[in-house]
């Protein structure tokens, strides 16, 4: 991989980007980094970040990087070329592509935008893909990158959305790897921070949007929230949209500004009154604690030309789970996938820590589950409650710091509505301190209902919360899945995940 320099003036300017190019010598660029310790000699180093220091520079040029990208000059950096550009995460998300080769041309990508649901639907279409592809679809979500077949080409996401220099790294990775296709949730942060600036889609869908990942560090406020969810529709081919979402209106016509209504597809859950048709309609047959089932019918000429109508059963439990698998099924049979096969697929799909279960003898049924905001909680919780009305309801949950703000009282009204204990712990604290998390989330909960209490030590609250719970009780550990970390003061701390302390706290006790 090389970039010619001459070349990489031409393609900033022509996005106008560029402010001023001072090159001292002209060379080849053979490696691109914004990390001052991957920097190698003939390379490009991009200046990045709310914190960036001029000391990252010098480590960069002390480590052989011979150009530097920046918004602004650095006088006392001598002998380097300097891009200076208006803004360098949308150059690099450009120099990036070209570097690599513009991996996305030799993929079908399936992307999709939410704020629930994504990394559900991600895994069940990419499940469907491996099928009809023989294992050649990658998948970039928040949980896993699968980047090939190999047990090594596997590894654990540090980012919904990653940088743009990694994104198309991993891209050309996956070509090289064999894979013709790809599956990868966009985050609003990934069009807020333009690390996907320039990338389309073959598919793009729209799944939902309630208020979330509005504070200091990420959206002022849900206007700028909804608009870089809309960017992904703006960058697709085809858009499939969910009528059952909040704010359709405003989805569906971002969705037309630059696609034609005929690729523009609309899938909504079956009701009693229809107010609104869809290309797709879809109905629950069977919902139980273990396993789902639904029917899936096109009802425009176009949905019925897909031939992905019928039945189909997941291994996976939770009605609000067949939103996300008929996005799934939409997105491959819009990829060339037929029924039957789609059909058989899905039901194989297994999504770590998305509604795993432990049943127990003595301390009643224990779910583990991702759901990180109101909307997934309340999904979750509804759910259980109805299937199980007369259950105790115990949750474990906590709140990420220095992100997501907006979901503390989002947890609380959750907790209100459906739960009768909780118990407050920590999730990714990041720099916040987690007594101070939890006392928000405990200010939002309607105490008269729920019993509350605050157990920072995540493993110790997972051991009370089983401990306390009695037969036919419910206990939901929300937040962190399978995730084997917790990310505190910018270390990813080792944590043994949920379902292990779940299933060690159990065989302790039984």
């Amino acid at each position: 991989m090389a970039l010619i320099l001459n070349g990489c003036v031409l393609l900033l300017k022509e996005h106008h980007l560029l402010k001023k190019a001072d090159i001292v010598f002209d060379n080849e660029i053979t490696a691109v980094t914004y990390d001052s310790r991957r920097a190698q000699k003939d390379g490009m180093f991009f200046c990045k970040g709310t914190h960036f220091k001029e000391d990252y520079l010098r480590q960069a040029q002390q480590n052989g990087a011979s150009t530097y990208v920046a918004q602004q000059e650095y006088p006392e950096i001598k002998g380097m070329n300097a891009l200076i550009v208006n803004d360098v995460q949308k150059a690099m998300a450009l120099l990036g592509a070209a570097f690599y080769d513009y991996p996305q041309n030799e993929l079908f990508i399936i992307a999709f935008t939410g704020t629930k649901g994504k990394t559900t639907s991600a895994y069940f279409t990419h499940g469907i893909l491996q099928a009809y592809t023989n294992k050649k679809a990658a998948l970039f979500s928040t949980i896993n990158r699968i980047l090939g077949p190999q047990p090594q080409q596997t590894f654990k996401s540090s980012l919904t959305t990653p940088e743009s220099l990694d994104l198309f790294r991993e891209m050309r990775q996956a070509v090289d790897n064999g894979m013709t296709h790809l599956v990868m949730e966009v985050s609003s942060q990934a069009y807020k921070r333009n690390r996907v600036y320039g990338l389309h889609y073959d598919v793009g869908f729209f799944l939902n949007i309630t208020p979330d990942h509005i504070g200091p560090n990420e959206h002022p406020n849900f206007a700028d929230y909804l608009h870089c969810k809309l960017q992904l529709l703006v960058n697709s081919n085809i858009c499939v949209l969910n009528a059952d979402s909040d704010q359709f209106l405003d989805v569906y016509q971002a969705a037309k500004t630059t696609t034609d209504p005929d690729n523009i597809y609309t899938f909504k859950r079956q009701t009693a009154k229809e107010s609104q048709q869809a290309d797709f309609i879809y109905h629950s047959m069977e919902s139980t604690l273990a396993q789902s089932a639904f029917v899936l019918e096109g009802i425009s000429s176009k949905a019925k030309q897909l031939n992905i109508d019928g039945q189909y059963e997941l291994d996976l439990a939770g009605d609000f789970n067949e939103t996300n698998a008929v996005s799934a099924i939409i997105g491959a049979g819009l990829a060339g996938v037929p029924y039957q096969l789609a059909q058989t697929a899905i039901n194989n799909v297994h999504i770590p820590g998305r509604m795993e279960t432990i049943f127990t003898q003595k301390h009643g049924t224990i779910y583990i589950d991702y759901a990180h905001n109101y909307g997934s909680m309340k999904a979750l919780l509804s759910f259980l409650k109805r299937k199980n009305p007369h259950s105790k309801v115990t949750v474990v949950v906590g709140s990420t710091g220095n992100k997501g703000v907006s979901r503390r009282s989002g947890f609380g009204k959750a907790l209100s509505e459906y739960a009768d204990t909780a118990y407050l712990t920590t999730d990714d604290p990041g720099f916040e301190d987690p007594q101070k998390i939890a006392e928000e989330i405990d200010q939002h909960i309607d105490h008269k209902r729920v019993q509350v209490q605050i157990i920072l030590d995540r493993k110790m609250a997972i051991k009370t919360a089983i401990n306390q719970s009695q037969p036919g009780d419910l206990v939901v550990l929300a937040g962190k899945g399978e995730d084997a970390y917790q990310k505190i003061r910018g270390i990813d701390t080792p944590y043994p995940n949920d379902f292990n302390v779940a299933q060690q706290v159990v065989q302790e006790l039984e």
